[in-house]
């Protein structure tokens, strides 16, 4: 029985405690009601966990202090949600006791633990009993009570007893806070805590890592059970996080002025490196105090609206995410539950993510006047996978439809997230070979098939048939932004301006965005834009019509007037604002319209609990019936 435990144990041991988390990633996800109901313990424990794995395997002998303090930072940069911060904290305590240890006597390690309890406390402006921090101090006060009582126990006996009374404690939160006690779960945090700990004690013990689970197998079940708490939306809508980085960080003022702008505030870190988690409505508040305290990066702001409803789904097969470079309107968003992936927005040294932390409107008021041009940049791959896990633990499937990837690498990074992604759902990445509208058309398509209950595969089959015939163009009122972002020479504009010439821009069969015609003087040229849209669409049947703008909404409603004349079956037109996407190269002024064929499917497929689903029902099961018209497999054979 071992007294003593260098890095090398402590590292298997870690190991085996992460591969518990990641196993019951789902079960913590359907539990979590605590602070927000959303459904993302599960995920948030597994990803901030998960990313130092990499660290821990490496076969190198590993001196504890060092490993420590590296499996801290590390911790800190990945931490996602109340519990990532919390456990990411925890570790940065353990590693500021251990700097100078090469291994743990029980004595050492007891000490460790609960200065790494008293840090996870301290880290919260409002810390609460019946949590996460509930079972790490029981926890702590066990290893501290058993090395005082037992000077010559063993690791074994001590991570036993650690372990047994962190139980005890788990099963205790659910009286202690009236959100769980009404929903009937412990605390999803406190779980994920005890499974870490319960695969450490378990390696100490018998010397053997629990396996990495195998998430790949798709389990129906699982995605049939119901998702603790209740469905409200929450206070506050986004669950924001950063780090911050200075010489010195004023931690007390910090806290201070974060505390204001809403509530769950952890402040994790040291002097030097902070990482910050609050739950507002503006995120860009939270990033404007942060950059007073020193250089801000890793900035994330997730929807938890958006995530309350997908972790309370009730009938829908799977899930749709794409990014922000697709215009839909908001009101789409809300009654689809669009999920979104936002780009990045710089100007000079300010970063933004697009259409969270900088709106349509402040967008083209900086491009106006910032004499930096801005410049967009895809989400990092980590960006999607956190989403793509979140979703694939709740659906069995999940559609990503991407910005075209002939103009910009984000179709990878949705493809490098997937391929990493750790849950039982599967993730199709789709190439949208669209921009702007004709994405968000796409995605509108994809989400409303999953609210009528089709299945994956009729669903990809439709986005397959639509993706040719779904047209995007855009007019551009001035080429001054072009020139300034390097798109056009500046030889162009000065002709276009001398020849009196307005561009359309098309988005292409092979997915290129390029240049489809010019207009030629500015008399009449919305009605001349509508005519060449009309012309170009060769619609023959109705069609879904979407109309964007750039800060120009007389123009849009003209507009809209002129193609409501030319087109006599839209079935449906949506108003919505240009994102950066586009817009970074049209600037105010800009008009964007895309046209797709407007049928949907007529036949929704049964997806419920009923054993026998088509029992009482007409329909004919999919893989008997003959397709209809309407069938998203025959949807757009006559364009």
């Amino acid at each position: 029985m071992s007294k003593y435990l260098d890095g090398n144990a402590i590292a298997n041991a870690l190991v085996s405690g992460i591969h518990r988390v990641v196993g019951e990633q789902d079960y913590l996800n359907r539990i979590n009601v605590f602070p927000v109901a959303d459904g993302d313990t599960g995920t948030n424990m597994s990803l901030s966990m998960g990313s130092v794995l990499p660290l821990l395997t490496n076969p190198d002998d590993k001196h504890l202090g060092t490993l420590l303090a590296a499996i801290a930072d590390g911790l800190l940069d990945s931490a996602r949600g109340n519990s990532g911060a919390i456990v990411a904290q925890f570790f940065q305590g353990m590693s500021d006791s251990a700097e100078d240890l090469t291994r743990f006597t029980t004595y050492t390690f007891g000490k460790a633990v609960q200065i790494g309890s008293d840090y996870a406390h301290d880290a919260l402006s409002e810390p609460r009993q019946g949590t996460i921090l509930s079972v790490i101090a029981v926890f702590a006060e066990a290893i501290r009570q058993h090395t005082k009582n037992n000077r010559d126990s063993d690791f074994s006996t001590l991570m036993q007893a650690g372990v047994e009374r962190a139980e005890q404690a788990l099963v205790q939160t659910t009286e202690q806070l009236e959100v769980l006690r009404k929903a009937g779960v412990v605390d999803a945090g406190a779980k994920g805590f005890v499974a870490l700990i319960a695969g450490m004690a378990e390696f100490v013990q018998y010397g053997t890592i629990s396996p990495e689970p195998d998430l790949s197998v798709l389990n129906t079940d699982e995605f049939a059970a119901d998702t603790a708490g209740s469905a409200e939306d929450p206070a506050y809508r986004f669950c924001t996080e950063c780090i911050v980085t200075a010489v010195d960080i004023d931690r007390r003022k910090l806290r201070e002025a974060l505390a204001v702008l809403g509530d769950s505030l952890i402040l994790a870190g040291t002097k030097r490196k902070a990482k910050i988690h609050v739950h507002v409505n503006d995120p860009e508040n939270v990033f404007d105090v942060a950059r007073r305290y020193g250089d801000v990066s890793a900035e994330k702001a997730d929807d938890m609206h958006r995530q309350q409803h997908s972790s309370h789904h009730a009938d829908q097969r799977f899930a749709v995410i794409t990014d922000s470079a697709a215009d839909i309107a908001d009101e789409d968003i809300e009654r689809l539950d669009i999920h979104i992936v936002p780009c990045r927005v710089q100007f000079g040294d300010r970063g933004y993510l697009d259409k969270v932390s900088i709106t349509a409107s402040e967008f083209f008021a900086e491009l106006e006047q910032n004499p930096h041009h801005p410049t967009t940049s895809q989400p990092a791959p980590g960006e999607f996978r956190r989403q793509f896990q979140f979703l694939a633990s709740h659906f069995p499937d999940v559609i990503s439809i991407n910005l075209a990837g002939r103009v910009s690498g984000t179709l990878e990074a949705a493809r490098s997230a997937a391929g990493r992604t750790n849950a039982p759902g599967r993730v199709h990445v789709v190439n949208s070979r669209n921009a702007s509208l004709g994405q968000g058309q796409l995605a509108v398509y994809a989400a409303e098939c999953a609210q009528a209950g089709f299945t994956i595969e009729e669903t990809l089959a439709g986005i397959d048939k639509l993706i040719p015939v779904t047209r995007t163009f855009a007019l551009l009122n001035d080429l001054k932004y072009a020139v300034r972002g390097g798109r056009l020479p500046p030889w162009v504009k000065i002709c276009a301006d001398l020849l009196g010439l307005t561009p359309i821009l098309r988005t292409t069969d092979d997915g290129r965005v390029a240049t489809g015609s010019f207009l030629i003087g500015k008399r009449n040229r919305l009605d001349r834009f509508a005519r060449h849209v009309v012309r170009k669409t060769r619609a023959a049947g109705p069609l879904n019509v979407a109309i964007a703008h750039a800060v120009c909404p007389a123009d849009a409603d003209e507009l809209e007037r002129h193609l409501r004349r030319a087109l006599p079956d839209i079935q449906r037109l949506t108003r919505t604002e240009i994102g950066s996407a586009l817009g970074v190269h049209g600037g105010p002024g800009t008009l964007i319209v895309a046209t797709q064929p407007a049928e949907l499917p007529s036949q929704p497929v049964y997806f419920g609990p009923d054993p026998d689903p088509w029992r009482n029902r007409q329909a004919t099961p999919p893989s008997r019936r003959r397709p209809a018209r309407s069938d998203p497999r025959l949807r757009c054979a006559r364009y």
